[in-house]
């Protein structure tokens, strides 16, 4: 059986992956360098290969390149420690089986190395990375990973893909992340938000119109399909298109032809469409809301963009980037958040998502008073925003950790006593009306002393009342 190798300049990776290869009888052989590597071609070709991106001299994406051009059936696992979009869709693009982040879990890898040896790889198309990555996709979390991944793959597909996401979660972004990293960066991308157009509105706006087919109609007018023929239509909560329309939408992505209003010619495109929505499909179609067969022909590739309550790993970066985005709008020094709005930033619930975070980075950039923005700097809207119940569970210790964050930043003193009374008097109270006020049976429940008890109830002035 021919090896796997793994190329890092981490010896713990080396070793880890020795170990645990070794224990599922898997021949390894470890590098420190992309060198090393190159030469042993010479001696053996390895069955897969794990390679790490950032090692001294070569990177992994080079090495990933050269021996997809001489070797284009080994699979190449990339793994790295610095995930962002950028690398994602390069190492995809450039024939990588698949992307890991760093750290993982190692048993997941060894499922991946066993597809690897059980799947051919394809020919590599060896397509080149696109410049034009939007960088406000930053995500080191696990779950912005998975869209990485995803975006990545798409890069050579032209499927209609659904995008599921709350507002303001990025979803705009990713779609545009997918068509200037597909065959179609060349042409348009056209975004649409179909509930804040009217409905009388929406069709022409879809479909375009023709001189004199309604009041108004004073000349020809494309519309958002023709505009994007050969490119990529965005087309925002399409939960709420009317039924109408969605009868219209399907026929396009059936066939590609539709009528202009009050034209007698078909018109054909060839467009790929991206949905996005925060509404549940599924229970649209239960209630009728939604054409079942629409939502079949849009979720042939689902991708769901996470809320950022679900990945405040992500908070420091994001923030960072929109401090500096807004600092070079304003042509100011970019400022910074201490580390306790950003403790803050972590517990807090962004309703509005990465929208929201980047408002309120705008916000900071021209009201806060310093170059290190403190707690007392941020905008009073903020402060009454309700905290992250996440990471959010409604568990008794998330809301005492709610609360405690709220006096915090009030200046409250002496909090030990303050929250230990108030624990102290709702344990024994209810305890004492569980068991009708006789003390010794709550004593015996709480685990104390019948004298603790009525000593607590006289200090902490406990009623029956």
């Amino acid at each position: 059986m021919k090896k796997v190798w793994v190329l890092d300049d981490d010896k713990s990776i080396r070793w880890v992956f020795e170990k645990a290869l070794s224990k599922a009888n898997l021949p390894c052989q470890c590098f420190s360098n992309t060198n090393e590597a190159i030469n042993q071609f010479n001696h053996e070709i390895p069955s897969v290969i794990i390679s790490d991106i950032r090692m001294p001299g070569e990177s992994g994406i080079d090495f990933l390149t050269k021996v997809k051009a001489k070797f284009p059936l080994i699979p190449i696992i990339i793994m790295t420690a610095y995930s962002d979009l950028d690398t994602a869709v390069s190492a995809f693009q450039k024939g990588a089986f698949e992307y890991i982040a760093k750290p993982f879990d190692i048993d997941k890898v060894l499922e991946v190395i066993n597809q690897a040896l059980e799947q051919t790889i394809k020919d590599d198309e060896d397509s080149t990375q696109s410049d034009d990555v939007l960088p406000e996709i930053i995500g080191q979390a696990q779950s912005m990973q998975e869209v990485f991944r995803a975006i990545g793959r798409l890069s050579k597909s032209n499927a209609t893909v659904l995008l599921n996401g709350e507002s303001g979660s990025g979803k705009e972004l990713v779609a545009n992340a997918i068509h200037k990293n597909s065959d179609r960066k060349e042409s348009p991308f056209i975004a649409i938000n179909t509930a804040a157009i009217p409905k009388d509105l929406l069709e022409a706006e879809l479909f375009g119109h023709e001189k004199g087919s309604f009041t108004g109609a004073q000349n020809l007018r494309k519309g958002r399909f023709e505009q994007s023929d050969g490119g990529t239509l965005f087309l925002d909560e399409i939960g709420d298109m009317p039924m109408e329309l969605q009868t219209r939408l399907l026929r396009v992505l059936s066939d590609g032809h539709f009528y202009r209003i009050g034209g007698q010619d078909s018109i054909i495109v060839d467009v790929r469409v991206i949905a996005a929505t925060h509404q549940d499909l599924e229970e649209s179609v239960k209630e009728g809301k939604f054409r079942e067969d629409l939502f079949h022909r849009l979720n042939v590739i689902r991708i769901t963009v996470p809320p950022l309550r679900k990945r405040v790993e992500d908070i420091p970066s994001l923030s960072k980037y929109f401090l500096a985005k807004s600092a070079n709008q304003l042509k100011v020094p970019p400022k910074a958040l201490s580390s306790e709005v950003l403790d803050y930033f972590n517990n807090l619930e962004w309703r509005g998502n990465v929208r929201q975070l980047e408002n309120v980075c705008h916000w900071l950039t021209v009201m806060s008073p310093g170059n290190k923005i403190l707690v007392s700097d941020l905008p009073s809207e903020l402060k009454d925003e309700p905290l992250n119940a996440i990471n959010n569970s409604n568990e008794w210790h998330e809301n005492l950790a709610r609360d405690l964050s709220r006096e915090l930043l009030d200046g409250r003193s002496n909090l030990y006593s303050f929250f230990i009374d108030q624990v102290e008097e709702i344990i024994i109270k209810k305890t004492l009306e569980h068991t009708k006020y006789r003390k010794l049976d709550a004593a015996s429940i709480l685990g104390i002393g019948r004298n603790t008890v009525t000593r607590k109830i006289k200090e902490l002035k406990i009623s029956r009342s």
